[in-house]
């Protein structure tokens, strides 16, 4: 299944690269590619995600609009 997402434009915006973004979250650079390719993660991956990017939970929309 193909989840819609904005990871890669905001990831894009604030000037992080895949690597910077997998370090922060604490997750695998190939995760992060992944997830911007469209494909699902679990709940735990995109809470790591939402914090590295500097977003707090009632943001979750702005990434994962789908959920």
């Amino acid at each position: 299944m193909v989840a819609s997402n904005e990871l890669k434009k905001i990831r894009e915006n604030l000037l992080i690269s895949k690597a910077e973004l997998a370090r922060k979250a604490k997750v695998s650079p190939v995760t992060i590619d992944r997830i911007e390719k469209g494909m699902s993660c679990r709940m735990e991956t995109k809470r790591k995600i939402i914090f590295a990017l500097g977003y707090n939970l009632s943001d979750k929309e702005k990434v994962f609009p789908e959920d």
